[in-house]
């Protein structure tokens, strides 16, 4: 079999549908024992000493979706309204939970964001 280039790759998966990327997806996970998370799910941990000191004067905050629950049709289209991610894009990141749907925001909006994708059956963390 000859070696396909990234891009001969790419075309490959544009011509799959939804399902047959999931899929695939899953079974590279298996085979490679590796897990397609989103890269944003990365935290970086506080320095010694002053994980109390950020605590309280946090300003920014991220929301991380921990789980989509039990209907993740509704949680995808809140992911969506949160978002700028298209049907693919939110599908992926609420199928790769737990990960990061905001980084940074204030605490109102986090909170709002939390409240929004719990609503919708979600399982969510701010951090």
């Amino acid at each position: 079999m000859a070696k396909l280039t990234t891009d001969e790759l790419i075309e490959a998966f544009k011509e799959l549908t939804l399902i047959e990327l999931s899929e695939f997806v899953k079974t590279f996970e298996e085979v490679f024992e590796v897990e397609a998370a989103a890269p944003a799910a990365v935290a970086v941990a506080a320095p010694a000493g002053g994980a109390a000191e950020a605590a309280e004067e946090q300003t920014e905050f991220d929301v991380v979706l921990e789980s989509a629950g039990e209907k993740k049709v509704p949680v995808i289209k809140e992911v969506r309204g949160l978002t700028s991610l298209g049907l693919k894009e939110a599908k992926d990141l609420v199928d790769s939970a737990p990960a990061a749907i905001l980084e940074g925001v204030s605490k109102e909006a986090a909170d709002k964001a939390k409240e929004t994708l719990e609503g919708a059956g979600a399982t969510v963390t701010l951090k």
